[in-house]
This record gives C-alpha cells, sequence and structure tokens, in this order.
C-alpha cells in the first residue's frame, strides 16, 4: 500500500475520532433516535421461542452462539434454534424456516448484511428482531441505540429488551440496459451514485484490519469524477433534473464514527430524508464534510435536503446502487418508498436525559 493512502486513512481516522466525541456528546444530548409514534415497551412475560439467523464466518460467530445458549439456559427457556446464512442464501430461506418454526423473536446475528434480509422477512409479521452485531458498520444497531462493542449487553437487549415497532424502506432496482429488475428492504441508508461505488470498491483485507475507516481510502479513490444527470420525483411533485454525484435515502441517519449524517431522520417517523450532493470540486466535499461534522444550519448549494414517502430517481446511464452499506448493482431508475411501522425490534430501555 502506497505512503500517501496510508497517510489519508490516518488523516480519516483523526477527523472520524473527532467527530465520534463532538457527534456522540451531542447526540447523547438531544435524542436517541427519539420515538415518533409509541415509547419503547416489554413484551409479553413468558418463556419465548427463540430463534437465530447467524452468520457463521464472522468473527465471534461462535462466541455469540454459546452466549446466546447460556442467557437462553439461564431464563429457563428451550434452547435456541439456529439457522446459519450460508453463500447461497444469506438469510431468506432461514427466515422463512424461523417463522415457521414459531419463533416469538428472531435474533439477527451477524452484519449489516444479515440483519437487512432478516428485517425483510419479518416486516409486517409481528414478530420481533433482536440485533447481535457481528460486522464492520452494524448500522441499525447504532441507530436504535445499542452498544455494538458489548455482545452481552446486545444478547440481554435482544432476550430481554423493551420493543419498539420502526420503518423499514423498499428500494426497486431496475437497469434498462440489461433489463434486470429488483426489489430490497433497507433500514438506515441506501444511496445512488459516489457512495454506492465507494462500497463497492472498498478493500476487504483493509475493512478487515482498520474497519469502517476503510471507505476512507475508497472514497478518496472516487471523489474524483463528474456529474450525471438525473430527473427527480418525490411522491407527487413535479419532476426535477439535477445533475448529481450521489442521492442518499436515510430511514435514520447515525453512521460508525458518531457522526450524525442527518440529525432529522428518525427511524418511525414514516417519512424518508434524501440527501442530494451535487460538488463539483474537492472543495465542495469538504464544504458538505464540515457541514456534517459540525451541524451547521447553513444551506449549501450542492447539498440539497427533502423529505419524502416515495422517491424515484432515473438516469439514461446506469449508477452504482447500494443498500446499508451492501451493493446492490447498477440502476438507471430506483424507486424508494417507506413503510411505515412495518418492524418490532428488541431496543434497550429509553434513557432519561
Amino acid at each position: 500500500m502506497s505512503d500517501w493512502i496510508l497517510y489519508v486513512i490516518l488523516a480519516g481516522g483523526v477527523a472520524f475520532a473527532v467527530s465520534s466525541w463532538w457527534g456522540v456528546r451531542r447526540l447523547k444530548a438531544r435524542h436517541i433516535r427519539s420515538a415518533v409514534r409509541e415509547d419503547a415497551h416489554k413484551p409479553g412475560a413468558g418463556d419465548q421461542k427463540v430463534a437465530v439467523i447467524l452468520n457463521p464466518v464472522k468473527n465471534n460467530a461462535a462466541e455469540a452462539r454459546q452466549a446466546i445458549i447460556d442467557a437462553c439456559e439461564l431464563a429457563g427457556w428451550d434452547a435456541p434454534t439456529f439457522f446459519e446464512t450460508t453463500v447461497d442464501d444469506p438469510g431468506y430461506g432461514q427466515s422463512r424456516q424461523a417463522l415457521a418454526h414459531g419463533a416469538d423473536v428472531v435474533l439477527a446475528c451477524g452484519g449489516d448484511g444479515t440483519v437487512r434480509v432478516v428485517a425483510e422477512c419479518l416486516a409486517h409479521k409481528n414478530v420481533a428482531m433482536g440485533l447481535i452485531p457481528l460486522g464492520t458498520g452494524n448500522l441499525l444497531a447504532r441507530n436504535v441505540d445499542l452498544d455494538v462493542t458489548n455482545m452481552e449487553d446486545c444478547i440481554q437487549t435482544a432476550l430481554f429488551g423493551h420493543q419498539r415497532f420502526i420503518d423499514t424502506a423498499t428500494m426497486n432496482i431496475a437497469n434498462s440496459i440489461t433489463g434486470e429488475a429488483s426489489a430490497h428492504t433497507f433500514l438506515v441508508i441506501a444511496g445512488m451514485g459516489l457512495d454506492a461505488e465507494v462500497v463497492g470498491d472498498t478493500k476487504e483485507d483493509l475493512k478487515k484490519t482498520v474497519g469502517w475507516l476503510a471507505y476512507t481510502e475508497a472514497g478518496v479513490r472516487h471523489l474524483p469524477g463528474r456529474r450525471k444527470r438525473v430527473t427527480i420525483t418525490m411522491d407527487d411533485q413535479p419532476e426535477q433534473a439535477r445533475k448529481i454525484r450521489s442521492v442518499l435515502f436515510a430511514n435514520c441517519g447515525l453512521i460508525p464514527g458518531g457522526i450524525d449524517f442527518i440529525p432529522q431522520a428518525m427511524v418511525d417517523d414514516g417519512m424518508l430524508d434524501i440527501v442530494v450532493m451535487s460538488p463539483r470540486s474537492a472543495f465542495g466535499w469538504l464544504l458538505m464534510y464540515t457541514k456534517v461534522l459540525f451541524k451547521h444550519n447553513r444551506n449549501l448549494p450542492m447539498m440539497s435536503f427533502y423529505r419524502s414517502g416515495k422517491v424515484t430517481i432515473s438516469s439514461q446511464e446506469p449508477m452504482a446502487t447500494q443498500l446499508d452499506g451492501d451493493p446492490s448493482g447498477e440502476a438507471t431508475e430506483v424507486t424508494v418508498r417507506v413503510q411505515p411501522g412495518s418492524l418490532l425490534v428488541r431496543v434497550p430501555k429509553a434513557k432519561i436525559a
């Protein structure tokens, strides 16, 4: 690895460390993804039938398995049933098996991809999902105020914590060049453009070494580039034409490093928060980063914020897409819709500021 990439990663680490300290202090002082519709509540008393969708290749997977077994045994419950993900099936079939098994709570034990797939299967099913974060980003876990560094606490919350309904979102992805089309659920942030290019080009070996800071290296490599012409339609509003580098669709907005990227995005407000980014130069990116880091209220012409229940982005040339940090192919059109209150999630008891 060249020296300049190491310097970039180091600089990025320092910047993110500062932003983490600043962001976490302010976030705790203001809200913990405050419930808009209802407060978290305790599930019904009594034994629970526990199913676990486990990604066995994740670090600490074996440790998590044993800790879940021990917790259920200590509670006097039946042993949990484990369904392991595979390369061919990241959790869809396993989640359907868990539901057929009659699970009262399904634990998503893996990274953001495992959580997203399990959530897609549990949405609208009124069966609680518990989060055992074993990934790099652990995005939803951060947004429901779990301590992603404390596996034991996460297991206790997943089995014995409170629960609340949150929104999910669905992205329909179509590529008119290849004829491919698909639809998937996401929970935190999906995107089209630069952010998806970065996600798809982040080096796996670097991610294993430095964690989420690996995205910094890929981001620097992808900053140079041209804006692309798209049309944007939100709800029933008139279509608008824009030149953009990236569009983000946020269900909630807390990302690694303690950065509250979109402070107004609440996980149960029934709305999407949409960020359209169109910088022309590195200076534009710097201005946007400064705005996010220090939460400036001043509007920037290259960074526009919108709120909508549905948004469609169309482009003549294919653009990369991503769902909660996982590449999801190229698209010439995406349609994103919020699904209000569609997922029941185990969360810590609400804290009083």
